[in-house]
């Protein structure tokens, strides 16, 4: 199960983001980087690790109501995990304006613009494939953020 870490933010006016991993994977490098970059850029990171159940998730959203989720991919499988884990996200009330994102290697053969359409389709805010780097997420962030209030 997760271990949701959090990061020190005395004196921070960032929003609090929780950065995950989909259940199905492992790695943990993607959500330390994330983390790292996250609280560069000023944020509050709980980052809940690697394999995370969907209702540890779920849990801790609902427990921190977050300005954003992040969930991040490298095994090749965050189309599949994607698409189970926003219908679980998004069914909670006090979800639904929350904006979450997900990104990294969605699949095993590249980047598929029908891939990421599907999951927009599904609840994500927006697709980040893993070619994608870190400034596409702060730009996104801060236009994302600024639509959400504190």
């Amino acid at each position: 199960m997760g271990l949701a870490i959090q990061s020190p933010a005395p004196g921070r006016s960032g929003r609090e983001i929780v950065v995950s991993s989909t259940r199905s994977d492992s790695h943990t490098w993607n959500l330390v980087y994330l983390q790292l970059a996250l609280e560069e850029l000023g944020h509050r990171v709980v980052n809940l690790g690697a394999c995370v159940p969907d209702e540890f998730l779920l849990a801790e959203c609902r427990a921190r109501c977050p300005d954003m989720v992040v969930l991040s991919t490298v095994n090749g499988l965050g189309f599949q995990d994607g698409l189970r884990v926003i219908g679980v996200l998004r069914g909670a009330p006090e979800l639904t304006a929350t904006p979450i994102v997900i990104g990294g290697k969605l699949g095993i053969r590249g980047a598929d613009a029908r891939r990421s359409s599907a999951l927009v389709a599904a609840g994500f805010d927006t697709v980040f494939e893993d070619d994608a780097g870190i400034d596409a997420l702060d730009s996104y962030m801060k236009s994302a953020l600024d639509r959400v209030a504190v």
